[in-house]
């Protein structure tokens, strides 16, 4: 896991060096706050001056946009300049760079229902993954999941309106003692997640919404 670390931090910084001077000034760094997160505004004409797909992240003491720089298959590294980093598979963060405490990776047990697109989740749909928390070297964690479909609802983002099929991730992490929930809002066409809230570790949960959902490929 260390090597592939590194190797990641190496990719995050080659790709940030390539950025143009309107990249650096068009991503913000994640700035922390002593108590609450201003919120960052974000236009239209702000997005669509970086020729990248983004998402805004929100953390519980921090906000910053970032530009999806890279593809490898399925699995999307998303990038700040402050060098933070995202790896995500179909709308779910696999791995972390940046951000404290990190995720160090994400297995799972079988087919994931993120790759099959939630948008075809059966209610009461159960699944098992398994994760490793850098602080602490905390490896093979299992993650039980059971999947709720919600109803039809609307998403607002950059001054347009969705509707999203929002898919609620009720789950446990019996080795910690914990249980939360991650809600999923996806486009019912083709499953792409345009906004979630989602724990990465019992300490970090992250919001994050898709600004250019009209730049992801149908699934």
């Amino acid at each position: 896991m260390k090597t592939l670390r590194n190797r990641s931090c190496l990719v995050a910084c080659l790709l940030l060096c390539g950025c143009s001077p309107l990249m650096k000034g068009s991503l913000d760094t994640f700035k922390a706050t002593v108590h609450n997160v201003e919120p960052l505004q974000v236009t239209a004409a702000d997005v669509a001056k970086v020729p990248f797909a983004q998402i805004k992240v929100t953390t519980p003491s921090s906000e910053g946009v970032m530009a999806k720089l890279r593809q490898l298959g399925d699995l999307q590294f998303w990038v700040a300049s402050g060098k933070q980093v995202l790896l995500m598979r179909d709308g779910l963060v696999v791995r972390s760079i940046g951000l404290q405490p990190s995720l160090d990776g994400t297995r799972f047990d079988g087919e994931s229902p993120f790759k099959r697109g939630l948008q075809h989740v059966v209610d009461g749909e159960t699944s098992t993954r398994w994760i490793d928390i850098y602080e602490g070297e905390q490896v093979g964690l299992m993650v039980n999941s059971r999947f709720i479909r919600k109803g039809l609802e609307t998403v607002t983002i950059v001054d347009q309106r969705y509707v999203a099929q929002r898919i609620d991730e009720e789950f446990e992490i019996p080795a910690l003692g914990f249980k939360a929930t991650n809600r999923y809002w996806v486009r019912p066409d083709d499953g792409l997640v345009l906004q979630s809230r989602q724990y990465l570790t019992p300490e970090l949960e992250l919001k994050i919404v898709h600004l250019r959902p009209d730049w992801e490929s149908s699934r």
